[in-house]
């Protein structure tokens, strides 16, 4: 088998800012100097220290607050100041009362935290570019920070604010482990090259965290505007009902680190090793992604608690570790050197010469962007993967690649596929607009961080899943039964609000196919389709809603735990196709491959 050679790294202007350290920080420092970059030059003057919250929404544990802290106190002393901003651009209205009211209810709570710290809270809203510089000069600050993401529009923004400011812009990984800026200085090939690297650099960074300075109380005579925190709520869960909030997870910093806890228990964490890629076992996962999507929770704070665990648990705690480190940071350097992250440009060549050479085969079956969305297909485990997302805002980490590649599968074409996927991850996932589903959908439809298969229809070489290798794996009529009882409760809960099921999501039962499902609500404005499963409509178009939210791409984007919820349960995923005896083929040794019939290629 040939080896796949690692796709060429970007350079440039598309490796982001070209940036200098910033001089070290004197002994005892709080921050490690390699975390920080600088967007901006300039000395620190004496003014308030501002930190543009943006990925990292919590006051524990968040080393860009840290880092503003020590700075302030270096400038001013006893007379230092902070202050901490966060943005709503006004698309933010247009999102699902799932993702913002999240948000919004763990600002509220962040709010109250930096209070008791002396620092000031001002909830902007508006384009960054004008509202940072604009608050920073109302300030007279000495120095703006912010926290690194690596979504396109939140790189945007800080390059639009930079240009703008008169004072120096600071930039601090606050979210990776190992700063993504340290770990590689390329887009890596997969895990199997990044590995190595993070695991070199983890004595340095993964270190507990020091406690946040005392500082003095805001005393500044420019005071943060009271927030109407119900009024805002009111106005999200208002516009935003067609996606409506979920109870399983509750937000803010206390209820994440409960949530950590409860994982860390014996009785969960001594599932995770052998039972995490059961959809039938929802508690063999953390379900911390939402948490570490929106910072309510660290990253580094998982893992130092895991680690502790490592004795008695060792399978499981390094199968995690794993996961949220190496496979979710992977996730970061992928978008943080690949701009086009979300676009079939950004595969391997010999992904998209597999995927263009299989253009034409024909589809067994062919669903319209509704239909998928309404989990009218006549796949019961699709559905209920679909539905679980539609009305509980998740789905089970193995169930993504399953669901991600059947839509490759029944659609046109991979553009089509990737945008409906991604559409439908960004509309209904709580943690949705995230590095890590960008990286899954694409590992699933254009093979990144994977291998050249043997070739067959509609996937060319990208590696295929069915639902037989499913039916050997786990147990499906367990899972679609617990999809079914999850929506059900659901929709009686919704029903007691007097609130309405998600648009779009038709038909109560998983398993149900589009014959049975009845007539779905509409789904991002358009009505649902009730064609029959195997029809050949054209899928429909139409672009992924995007919500923009604070200084990340839509809302508040912020690393998801552990890629393995998307791509990286690959590792324990075997090779569908070889259940029917085809061997992986590298990229270059196509020959000798048979190119498989449409029948072999059905479910």
């Amino acid at each position: 088998m040939s080896k796949r050679k690692a796709d060429a790294p970007a350079t440039g202007d598309e490796a982001g800012p070209s940036t200098k350290k910033p001089s070290k920080a004197p002994a005892g420092q709080l921050v490690h100097p390699k975390r920080v970059r600088v967007l901006k030059e300039g000395t620190v003057g004496k003014g308030p220290v501002v930190l543009w919250m943006s990925r990292d929404q919590r006051v524990a544990d968040n080393w860009a607050l840290l880092y503003a802290a020590e700075q302030a106190l270096a400038a001013a002393g006893g007379e230092a100041q902070v202050a901490v901003a966060f943005n709503l651009v006004p698309a933010f209205l247009g999102a699902g009362a799932r993702q913002f009211g999240f948000m919004l209810r763990g600002l509220r709570e962040l709010e109250a935290r930096l209070g008791q710290k002396g620092i000031a809270f001002f909830m902007l809203k508006g384009d960054p570019a004008q509202t940072l510089p604009e608050l920073v000069s109302r300030l007279g600050a000495g120095l703006l920070v912010t926290d690194y993401a690596p979504l396109r529009l939140g790189r945007q923004w800080r390059e639009q604010v930079a240009s703008s400011l008169s004072v120096p812009f600071h930039e601090v990984d606050a979210h990776n482990v190992v700063p993504v800026w340290v770990a590689s200085d390329k887009r890596e090939v997969g895990a199997r090259t990044l590995r190595p690297k993070i695991h070199k650099a983890l004595p340095e960074f993964l270190t507990d965290f020091p406690e946040l300075p005392a500082l003095p109380p805001w005393s500044h005579a420019v005071k943060p505007e009271p927030v109407e925190w119900e009024g805002l709520l009111t106005e999200v869960l208002s516009r935003g009902a067609a996606v409506p909030e979920v109870d399983w997870c509750k937000p803010g910093e206390d209820a994440a680190q409960a949530a950590m806890r409860d994982f860390l228990s014996p009785a969960r964490l001594s599932l995770y090793d052998t039972k995490r890629n059961d959809p039938a076992m929802p508690k063999a996962l953390s379900g911390l992604s939402p948490y570490l999507h929106f910072g309510q929770l660290a990253p580094q704070r998982a893992a130092l608690e895991a680690a502790k665990h490592r004795t008695k648990f060792k399978a499981a705690v390094e199968s995690y570790l794993e996961e949220l480190v190496v496979r979710r940071e992977l996730s970061d350097n992928f978008c943080h050197f690949t701009p086009n992250y979300d676009s079939l440009d950004c595969a391997a060549a010999w992904a998209r010469e597999s995927l263009d050479k299989h253009r034409t085969d024909k589809r067994e079956h062919v669903y319209t962007r509704e239909q998928l969305e309404a989990g009218r297909t006549h796949d019961e485990l699709w559905n209920a993967s679909q539905l679980e997302m539609v009305h509980m805002g998740k789905m089970h980490g193995f169930m993504r690649m399953y669901w991600a590649k059947k839509i490759l599968e029944w659609t046109n074409g991979p553009e089509e596929a990737i945008e409906i996927a991604i559409y439908l991850n960004d509309r209904y996932e709580l943690d949705g607009r995230d590095p890590s589903g960008y990286v899954g959908v694409m590992w699933s439809m254009a093979g990144i961080h994977d291998m050249g298969w043997a070739e067959r229809a509609v996937f060319g070489k990208i590696r295929y899943m069915n639902y037989n290798g499913c039916k050997r794996k786990f147990d499906i009529k367990a899972y679609v039964a617990y999809v079914n009882k999850a929506v059900a409760d659901v929709k009686v809960k919704l029903k007691q609000r007097g609130a309405a099921a998600p648009a779009g999501a038709g038909g109560s039962g998983s398993g149900a196919g589009p014959s049975s499902a009845g007539t779905g609500g509409t789904g991002s404005g358009a009505a649902a389709a009730a064609a029959p499963a195997a029809g050949k409509a054209k899928a429909g178009g139409g672009s992924a809603v995007k919500v923009e939210a604070n200084a990340t791409e839509a809302a508040a984007a912020a690393g998801k735990e552990e890629a393995g919820k998307v791509a990286a349960a690959a590792a324990a995923v075997k090779e569908e196709a070889g259940e029917e005896g085809a061997k992986p083929k590298g990229p270059a040794s196509p020959k000798g491959a048979k190119k498989a019939s449409p029948a072999k290629a059905k479910k």
